[in-house]
């Protein structure tokens, strides 16, 4: 019996017949499966009355079994250092909070310049996903420094398994939002986008090079499942069409990018006015987007999320991070 990440690297004679003949992947828990890792992890930790686990499995796509271990024993130190006699729901989202993001660095100098640049960065990050219907709902935007990032905003993405055009579209707008709320509101454009940009260029080639959504390259994928290449050293494309993928995802990008300018302009009172809501009070909820642009298209009502819900992505101004926007 044995156990690897890396099944694409192993040697082709241990999986002989006889040997590592039966292979049985493992993939991230789904909900429901969370659920029941919760409650394994969750015996031995004194909860609050009434406890919602349901809530703690909703809030938690994305994150393995080692992930959710670590979150409950994470939320029983936060309410241990707070002297609680149980652990509580703000503890466990205090938790998910400091594993996706970092810990807080309040001590951080940051110029007014700066947090303003910063505040209107994520403000567009907030403003494009509202009004988009596929990109993944905003949960919680904050603009104090945590970990290696200068803001972070929090999404839902919906567990699915095949994804649409329309759907990294929208996506990869939400994420130039930052960019494009810079050059609408100073004119000028900074490194805060950086490890936005790192996230849409990969989407973009992905889109060309493996998932065949590219018209002018066609249904071509030059994605190798197995990870052995052999002896083959090159591109397996000539140079007359690494140009035409290179023009490709440089057309999707900028498609993106237009869209993320034009909701910006045509919802302008709002973007602005969330903006300055963080300014003043640093850390904006859901409720709040509902406050100052109504319900959000194509839900038909507000997402059922409580306050203060964090999930698995953060915004980097800094350097690249393993959390993205």
């Amino acid at each position: 019996l044995a156990a690897t990440n890396r099944a694409d690297i192993l040697d082709k004679a241990l999986m002989r017949a006889g040997r590592f003949d039966r292979q049985i992947h493992v993939d991230l828990p789904e909900q429901n499966e969370r659920l029941e890792i919760f409650k394994v992890h969750l015996r031995k930790v004194k909860l609050v009355e009434n406890f919602d686990m349901e809530f703690l499995a909703k809030q938690t796509p994305g994150f393995s079994g080692a992930d959710i271990a670590n979150v409950c024993n994470e939320a029983a130190l936060i309410a241990a250092r707070k002297n609680k006699k149980a652990v509580d729901r703000q503890d466990f989202l205090d938790a998910i909070d400091r594993i996706v993001g970092g810990l807080e660095r309040r001590s951080k100098i940051i110029s007014p310049a700066e947090k303003r640049t910063i505040a209107y960065h994520e403000a567009g990050h907030a403003t494009v996903s509202w009004w988009l219907p596929n990109a993944n709902p905003l949960l919680k935007v904050t603009i104090i420094p945590r970990g290696n990032a200068l803001g972070a905003a929090w999404y839902l993405p919906e567990e699915r398994q095949i994804t649409t055009t329309e759907q990294m579209m929208d996506e990869m707008a939400a994420t130039l939002g930052g960019r494009a709320a810079e050059e609408i509101i100073n004119g000028k454009i900074s490194t805060g986008a950086m490890n936005d940009l790192e996230k849409v260029t990969k989407q973009a080639y992905a889109m060309v090079t493996y998932f065949g959504m590219s018209d002018k390259v066609g249904n071509i994928s030059f994605y190798d499942s197995s990870g052995n290449s052999g002896y083959n050293l090159s591109k397996p494309y000539s140079e007359k069409t690494a140009e035409l993928i290179d023009a490709e995802a440089k057309g999707f990008i900028d498609q993106a990018h237009t869209t993320a300018l034009k909701v910006l302009r045509e919802h302008m009172d709002g973007f602005t006015r969330l903006a300055e809501m963080l300014l003043e009070r640093e850390v904006i909820f859901n409720e709040d987007l509902i406050s100052i642009f109504g319900e959000r298209p194509g839900t038909g009502k507000s997402e059922s999320i409580p306050d203060n819900t964090p999930t698995d992505t953060a915004e980097n101004h800094e350097k690249p991070a393993d959390q993205n926007a």
